[in-house]
């Protein structure tokens, strides 16, 4: 019950002023996100790839008012890029991105959004990767596939993110299971209505494994987003039934959670990348990790108590 509790306080400016003065709360953040500046994030992602690791980076702000914010979200982008590509990170190392981060929630916000991640995928293309589109809430789902749809023509290795939860999703994965097409599918991480998501975990859970059965048995790159055991084992007893190798799909989970199992899937051969945000915007983020894991609000909890 305490997962829209959270998801909620997430959207509270009260609860991100009393959450971001805490002083443990810097530490525990940490753990889950990749540092503040550019520089901090690099350094996480170039020790990801020494360890045989892939990664993707997100510069986190989702919350944007104004075209100038978005404009701000645009270069901080291009500046990633500039440092990915001289680094030669390019092959190990993609960018995800939030729409609503380029204004896709301002007046007109379809075509400025679509404006602004062209630049930057553009950019990722120049520096030898690709771009994954965060899919976020219900209402933005229709926007975000159409400028994915508009951006493939172009760069087809444009990414997109589909979430198990949502009733539409299994007809999406059909349409998008297609040729050249790479898309990761998570659970899902925010609070939805039920006349547009399921709502019991266990539906969830059944969710995902049909719309990855779609995905796998497509001809698209699957991108499998979790840390649930119970689907890591559905996900490789179902690829090899279905024809992939390990080389034609990945598993992808974030920083700071699992650290073990994302070691251990690299060591059997599997390609596992990890998603990695970095930012001073960190608080929606943070606030949905707690949501989604018990085990992640146990572990800030200690850190109050052995920290108070």
């Amino acid at each position: 019950m305490l997962g829209p509790v959270l998801l909620a306080a997430a959207r509270s400016d009260r609860i991100r002023r009393a959450v971001s003065a805490a002083p443990v709360t810097r530490s525990v953040v940490e753990r889950f996100v990749a540092g503040e500046r550019l520089d901090e994030s690099v350094v996480v992602a170039a020790d990801l790839v020494d360890r045989g690791l892939a990664v993707t980076l997100d510069h986190l702000g989702e919350d944007v008012t104004g075209k100038a914010e978005a404009l701000r979200s645009r270069d901080a982008y291009l500046a990633l890029l500039d440092r990915l590509s001289a680094l030669g990170l390019g092959p190990r190392a993609e960018v995800s991105v939030k729409l609503s981060a380029f204004g896709q929630a301002l007046p007109g916000g379809h075509d400025i959004a679509l404006r602004n991640v062209l630049d930057v995928v553009e950019a990722a293309d120049a520096a030898g990767t690709t771009v994954t589109l965060d899919m976020e809430d219900h209402t933005t789902v229709d926007s975000t596939l159409a400028i994915h749809e508009d951006l493939r023509g172009r760069f087809p290795g444009t990414g997109a993110v589909l979430q198990s939860y949502l009733h539409r999703t299994e007809d999406d994965c059909h349409a998008l299971a297609a040729s050249g097409s790479r898309v990761r599918l998570v659970k899902g991480a925010y609070r939805e209505p039920a006349s547009a998501a399921l709502q019991d975990k266990h539906d969830v859970d059944l969710a995902y494994v049909r719309c990855l059965r779609v995905l796998l048995a497509g001809d698209g790159y699957p991108m499998v987003a979790t840390h649930d055991p119970r689907l890591i084992a559905v996900a490789q007893a179902l690829a090899p039934r279905l024809g992939r190798t390990p080389d034609d799909y990945e598993f992808q989970m974030l920083y700071g959670i699992r650290d073990a199992e994302q070691a251990r899937l690299a060591a059997r051969g599997h390609r596992m990348r990890v998603y990695v945000p970095y930012g001073t915007d960190w608080y929606g983020y943070f606030m949905r990790r707690l949501a989604e894991r018990p085990a992640n609000l146990a572990f800030f909890a200690r850190s109050l108590v052995s920290r108070g």
